[in-house]
């Protein structure tokens, strides 16, 4: 049996950009990413805003053409198709076991059909099924979801941001996925409700076996959900490891400068903020060689020469940094986990 269930090689994905003058450009949004996702896990991605989290999920799911690269759906027998190259009925065949809950829970719901309409429509577009079945099949899923059968001929305007949330879910998994890519499916909501549908994630992917690629900036958040940690930055991945050992020893120094800027709750621990000088570079005119190093302390001429590759360094962990060896973790372990770990209470 396969343990991978979805494989990403050198996923690229670019725009033109058009300047004054007729002058172009490329912005490389996505920039030869590579990892797996393993069947039933959480792996988490996060970084800034607009280093293509987003964009690189919107792929996986075809929302939007790659450039180039792979992504193979993997059977259980170690078969496995790619997912980028299928058309027609076998496209058709394969969305089924790939879905997306998207970050808005007010823009992505349709205002002008019912809570009904909208979590059948997948099935109505996928499967041939008598309207019996659908029937059964939406409310099953409503009540899974936490939502009163009462408000299946409801329209969206009715409902909080997240009942909204609960509904895309609901869409999310009626046609039964094997991946569903979580596009920063709680960042929009209330602290409380955010810990609601984290609970109802995790139930559901006991109950169906579900394996989840979720896109986030909150740090807190993706280390109570995750099994494995991605941090992206420009495009990139520059480093990737299990989530407590990811929190306790990061190796790279943008995942040193993320975990700093997680707010502690207890006002007697000091931290020691590691500030990044400059802004995020520009996508369609980035850094020579390592796209980080202009705001990195530990930079070198190799690092503004040469873009260092990801190189697994054991257990799992994966850095792209020239200066593995010589980057001192200088109070890391203080500095993320003497704090207490976030415990969500379902609602």
């Amino acid at each position: 049996m396969s343990e991978d269930i979805l494989q990403i090689v050198d996923l690229v994905k670019e725009y033109p950009v058009h300047g004054a003058r007729g002058k172009s450009a490329v912005a490389k949004a996505v920039s030869k990413v590579s990892f797996s996702l393993r069947r039933g896990e959480t792996f988490s991605l996060v970084g800034e805003s607009g280093c293509g989290k987003t964009t690189l999920g919107r792929c996986l799911v075809r929302g939007i053409d790659a450039t180039s690269g792979q992504v193979y759906f993997c059977e259980e027998d170690g078969s496995r198709q790619d997912f980028l190259k299928v058309t027609g009925k076998q496209l058709k065949e394969t969305r089924k076991g790939i879905q997306m809950i998207f970050q808005d829970p007010y823009a992505s719901l349709n205002p002008r059909m019912t809570v009904y309409d909208i979590i059948s429509e997948p099935l109505k577009a996928n499967f041939d099924l008598k309207k019996s079945e659908i029937d059964e099949r939406v409310m099953q899923m409503a009540q899974q979801t936490g939502l009163n059968l009462s408000y299946l001929n409801r329209y969206p305007h009715a409902f909080s941001g997240g009942q909204r949330q609960r509904i895309g879910i609901a869409r999310a998994l009626i046609t039964r996925p094997k991946v569903i890519v979580c596009d920063e499916a709680v960042s929009a909501l209330d602290v409380s409700i955010q810990a609601q549908i984290i609970n109802l994630l995790k139930d559901l992917q006991q109950e169906y076996d579900i394996t989840y690629l979720f896109i986030s900036h909150d740090l807190s958040v993706v280390e109570h959900i995750s099994d494995r940690i991605a941090v992206m930055y420009l495009g990139r991945i520059v480093e990737m490891a299990p989530t407590q050992q990811l929190f306790r020893t990061p190796r790279h120094p943008y995942t040193e400068a993320l975990l700093s800027a997680v707010p502690k709750p207890d006002p007697d621990i000091k931290t020691q903020r590691k500030i990044l000088q400059g802004e995020v570079p520009n996508p369609a005119d980035p850094p020579s060689g390592c796209h980080f190093h202009p705001r990195c302390a530990y930079a070198t001429e190799l690092c503004r020469q040469s873009a260092p590759e990801l190189q697994d360094i054991g257990g799992g962990h994966a850095v792209a940094c020239h200066h593995i060896e010589q980057f001192q973790l200088q109070g890391i372990e203080d500095m993320t986990h003497d704090t207490q770990e976030l415990n969500y209470i379902s609602g």
